[in-house]
């Protein structure tokens, strides 16, 4: 994995870990694509890079993050040029065919 500013800054999505502080309070949605549920929030890396964070709340529990508050974040960066860089996979994978994600808050793993 590398850093989301290194991935960022040469334009390669891919596998990322970073911590970063929540800016938005999380919002819930139905993926049309995925048939599940989803939060997403918004986050500043400490490089002050904006990105969107979506989970998917049928492999990992919704977290209590508010605007603030410090996390850390493993997950796949993908270049969404219609509404930037967004991190997902950010719990595990039950088939075993993506790496595991993770978010770590308040001493506890959300994966």
């Amino acid at each position: 994995m590398t850093t989301l500013d290194d991935a960022l800054a040469s334009h390669t999505p891919g596998e990322v870990t970073f911590s970063a502080t929540v800016t938005t309070k999380p919002h819930v949605f139905f993926g049309a694509n995925t048939h599940a549920f989803h939060e997403s929030f918004d986050v500043r890396d400490d490089a002050g890079n904006r990105v969107e964070v979506i989970e998917n709340l049928k492999f990992a529990p919704r977290l209590p993050v508010t605007p603030g508050d410090r996390i850390a974040v493993a997950g796949e960066l993908v270049l969404d040029a219609r509404s930037g860089p967004l991190v997902h996979w950010t719990h595990h994978d039950p088939r075993g065919f993506h790496p595991d994600g993770y978010i770590d808050f308040n001493g506890r793993r959300y994966a």
